[in-house]
């Protein structure tokens, strides 16, 4: 059977790797949104 820290070592893991993603999703630019954020406000 596995060595306790090997479990605990990957719990670790994918905790880590889902708090990644979960930053990354939610911090990349949109681009498109900022262009049309912009040009609403250009018409105005």
């Amino acid at each position: 059977m596995l060595d306790p820290m090997w479990i605990l070592l990957l719990e670790a893991g994918v905790a880590l790797s889902l708090f990644v993603l979960v930053v990354w999703w939610t911090a990349k630019p949109r681009k498109k949104d900022d262009e049309d954020d912009e040009n609403d406000g250009k018409n105005e």
